[in-house]
């Protein structure tokens, strides 16, 4: 069998790509996993497929860094979440590239590559720090920057690999110690959130309370409350009256 050349597509201009693999790839779960759970519903990213109303919904990212994937950059992911009634039950994201599977049940820790995994102990000046300018909305680059600067001077260095749920990962494996982004859809960090969490770290939106399951967040993230409140912080002093859109 003689496979299909990848063929690349943008959404909302040159940021925003989609790929024949993201839509393939997404295709295959919703079939596989509508017939291993009957009637759940789904949120995913390609082609606006939205059923939110089901007990059980899938939250899917068919391919996270889809900029990277098209230029075969190994940071990319597939992501995929389940969520009973808005709460979080399992997640998965598995990063062919880098040949790492993550994976988390709520209340039963997480794993990568099967192994159990946990956040790092380091402090916040000894934090990296892993950041994205806001891509799809660059009228916020601005603010986006400011933040990262304050956060950049509290902390160790910054790194950028270009896939929230790959980032998030690192950080629940203990290779990073803080996050932040200004938007990102719940496909992005649904399942990198709960292997975060069971990984022993935290994850806030601009409330200071778990990022939406159903519309664009803000989204930091840390190994520590004590860090995470200062990122919080931060945050705050630049977005004093709350977050700048509303999807």
């Amino acid at each position: 069998m003689v496979a299909e050349p990848l063929s690349v597509t943008q959404k909302d201009g040159l940021a925003n790509l989609v790929t024949s693999s993201d839509l393939a790839v997404q295709h295959f779960l919703t079939e596989r996993l509508a017939a291993l759970l009957p009637g759940c519903g789904f949120l995913c990213e390609e082609e606006d497929f939205r059923d939110l109303e089901e007990e059980y919904v899938w939250i899917i990212d068919p391919i996270d860094g889809t900029a990277n994937y098209a230029r075969g950059i190994a940071d990319c992911c597939i992501s995929v979440a389940l969520a009973r009634q808005g709460a979080l039950q399992l997640g998965v994201v598995y990063s062919p590239g880098r040949g790492e599977l993550y994976t988390a049940e709520l209340g039963r820790g997480a794993c990568c590559n099967g192994k159990p995994i946990h956040v790092s102990e380091r402090p916040l000046a000894d934090g990296l720090f892993c950041t994205a300018m806001s891509t799809y909305r660059k009228e916020y680059a601005r603010t986006c920057s400011e933040i990262i600067y304050d956060i950049y001077m509290q902390s160790n260095d910054l790194r950028r690999w270009g896939s929230a749920a790959v980032e998030l990962c690192l950080l629940a494996a203990g290779d990073i110690e803080l996050y932040f982004e200004m938007r990102l859809q719940p496909w992005d960090y649904a399942a990198a959130m709960l292997i975060l969490h069971e990984a022993g770290g935290c994850i806030a939106g601009w409330n200071g309370g778990a990022p939406s399951l159903v519309r664009p967040s803000l989204v930091i993230a840390a190994n520590r409350p004590e860090s995470l409140g200062a990122l919080l912080a931060v945050v705050h002093t630049h977005l004093p009256d709350g977050l700048p859109y509303q999807d």
